[in-house]
């Protein structure tokens, strides 16, 4: 080691090699413990610092030795010495030249439950038909027979053509437009029995249309093509059916009437207070709740209906028809959503904008349209 290790505490300045020349080898045995008496006003003690091994011990007279190691050894117990030895953050890297400094993102607000369709353009669309649909009914009922023939076959074709698309299912749609308006027309001229005779002819007319073309999926699409057929057109006969009737106009504004309320009812308090899923595998978005809302408000309205609207009707008559019209109506939802769900599709068309095709706007009416005539037949007859 140089000389500089000595520092001050070597008093004399000495320059020289240890030990000097003028003195001799040191004397040799145990009792010599590495430093000469001569020496022994010039030695210094090392200081003892804990935790560090090698703080006391002789290490052949380099008593200026590691000083840095002693300020290292003192640096544990007392903390870092120096600011780098502290766990330092990563600074973060200034951007290129000319580009706005990084943002920290700031949190989203929570977002507002939305409903799933434009509102706006549902409603539009929803009062337009009412209007087209009260005019028609109560000035001319022949064109209100129209209008059911109409949405019939842009319904079967809707259904037909989503079958096409999706399952490779080719129902015959030529006879099932004329046998479905056919269908119409004969419940209001003849009656039941006239519906009846033509749902038979038109299932025959499937049967024998299908056979122009080659049998390899006769069987399903004759089989699709039936289902169409009751499905859509003789379900819509018994809209044609009530309207026969001294007071058909007001038994059809009670049919849509109970049946816009209950699907009403049903959003609303679903959206509002849903909570319990009533067929998640079917349609996620209907709940217990929103039943019980269609239930309430479908019952309300059918004693208002029955009491002031159909002739000889009594309000608890209404009540019962409110709460007839409230599961068939769901019923017929959740039948489109399993249609529709097995097909790999969210809506049956897009010609209505904010209700989607004109079978997601006849789910609910057609199951239930069977129900209320038979219901009004019972309680105050055919008219």
């Amino acid at each position: 080691m140089n000389d500089s290790s000595w520092g001050p505490s070597h008093g004399a300045g000495y320059a020289g090699a240890w030990p000097p020349p003028d003195q001799g080898p040191l004397p040799a045995g145990p009792a010599h413990d590495g430093h000469d008496a001569r020496y022994t006003s010039q030695t210094q003690p090392m200081p003892i610092v804990p935790d560090f091994p090698d703080a006391g011990r002789d290490t052949g007279g380099r008593r200026g030795e590691d000083r840095e190691a002693r300020d290292r050894g003192a640096a544990r117990l007392g903390g870092p010495l120096f600011r780098d030895e502290m766990p330092q953050e990563p600074m973060p890297t200034p951007p290129p030249s000319g580009e706005p400094p990084p943002q920290s993102p700031r949190p989203e607000p929570p977002q507002k439950k939305r409903a799933g369709r434009d509102l706006r353009a549902a409603i539009g669309v929803g009062v337009g038909l009412g209007a087209v649909i009260v005019v028609s009914l109560f000035f001319v009922k022949a064109v209100f027979v129209g209008v059911i023939a109409v949405a019939v076959v842009v319904g079967v074709w809707e259904l037909t053509s989503r079958l096409e698309e999706r399952k490779q299912i080719k129902a015959p749609l030529v006879p099932l437009a004329v046998g479905g308006a056919a269908m119409v027309v004969a419940g209001y001229v003849a009656g039941a029995e006239g519906a009846w005779v033509a749902m038979a002819l038109t299932a025959l007319a499937v049967l024998l249309w299908r056979m122009t073309e080659p049998p390899e999926g006769y069987l399903k699409d004759v089989t699709a093509g039936i289902f169409a057929a009751f499905y859509v057109p003789f379900l819509a006969t018994f809209v044609a059916l009530m309207l026969t009737a001294d007071d058909g106009p007001e038994r059809v504004i009670t049919f849509l009437l109970l049946t816009v309320v209950s699907d009403t009812g049903a959003y609303a308090v679903g959206w509002r207070f849903g909570r319990t899923k009533l067929a998640p595998r079917i349609s996620p978005g209907k709940t217990r709740e929103g039943l019980l809302g269609a239930v309430s408000f479908a019952m309300a309205a059918g004693a208002l209906c029955m009491q002031f609207l159909v002739d000889d009707g009594i309000w608890w008559q209404g009540l019962l028809l409110g709460l007839a019209v409230a599961v068939s109506a769901t019923l017929g939802d959740l039948g489109e959503s399993m249609i529709k769900r097995d097909l790999g599709i969210k809506d049956m068309g897009t010609l209505l904008p904010g209700h989607g095709g004109i079978m997601d706007r006849l789910d609910s009416l057609l199951p239930t349209a069977p129900v209320v005539w038979l219901l009004l037949v019972l309680f105050v007859g055919s008219g």
